[in-house]
């Protein structure tokens, strides 16, 4: 394990002066970040730019937190375009790092700042009479507080459902749960227990949720959900408990959308 730790920080070490190479070779509107998912609430350890605002010790967007979800299965992304909360439209590349055992640990993330450009085109395009609807960007949350990414997927899962927590029934809980387990949040240290505050239930409902989540194959069909353990890795949270969702703070007075 401590010859892997520092094959991965030789490989981080290595790629810090090539961080500032790429983002000096396309000028201002590029910004370059380099991640070590290795410790997801502050991964970021290296900057160069200034696109999304990240900072040296910041954490990771929702677009790493899906990464890390997908462990040594995840894919380079790539020229993928998002836009930030401020309405800049970005063009980014998220290239995974790998150790010698093919063990995913990091990424290197290229964000270009395409506002201007894409100005540009819609106005030629207007010019030639080949003007048409586009269709619009996500918006991802990029910032130094991993609490703030939680919250912006949290939300996000929330208006995709169309409900507050206490108006989803339990298949639709059960739904949202995945959705965020899939996109990473659990992996994250203490999100068990800001999801839980936010919809207003107790941990261990939350923990129990989790589990029947992993335990589905989102038809509904259960077996034997709610028994194991919530195996989330780094979350730092032990096991799911043994209750069932069905608890008192299911529909909690004053529930968080």
């Amino acid at each position: 394990m401590e010859s892997r730790e520092t094959e991965q920080d030789v490989i981080l070490r290595a790629l810090t002066p090539v961080v500032d190479g790429i983002a000096a070779t396309f000028g201002p509107v590029c910004e370059v970040v380099l991640h070590d998912y290795r410790r997801p609430e502050r991964s970021v350890v290296a900057v160069a730019g200034s696109v999304t605002g990240r900072t040296v010790g910041g954490a990771m967007s929702e677009i790493g937190m899906r990464v890390l979800a997908r462990g040594d299965d995840a894919v380079d992304e790539l020229n993928y375009v998002t836009r930030t909360g401020a309405g800049r439209l970005v063009k980014s590349s998220t290239m995974v790092l790998r150790d010698s055992t093919g063990a995913v640990f990091g990424a290197l993330c290229v964000n270009v700042d395409v506002t201007e450009v894409d100005r540009v085109q819609g106005l030629l395009a207007a010019l030639a009479g080949a003007a048409g609807g586009r269709a619009e960007a996500p918006v991802t949350t990029f910032g130094d507080d991993i609490d703030s990414v939680v919250d912006a997927l949290l939300d996000d899962r929330l208006r995709r459902q169309g409900q507050t927590w206490a108006g989803l029934d339990r298949s639709r809980r059960l739904t949202l749960f995945r959705g965020l387990d899939e996109r990473g949040v659990f992996a994250v240290r203490r999100a068990i227990e800001q999801v839980a505050a936010r919809l207003g239930i107790s941990r261990a409902s939350a923990y129990s949720y989790l589990s029947q989540a992993r335990a589905t194959d989102g038809t509904g069909t259960d077996g034997t959900a709610g028994t194991g353990t919530a195996g989330t890795g780094t979350a730092g949270t032990g096991t799911a408990g043994t209750g069932t969702a069905g608890t008192d703070d299911d529909n909690p007075e004053g529930a968080h959308p």
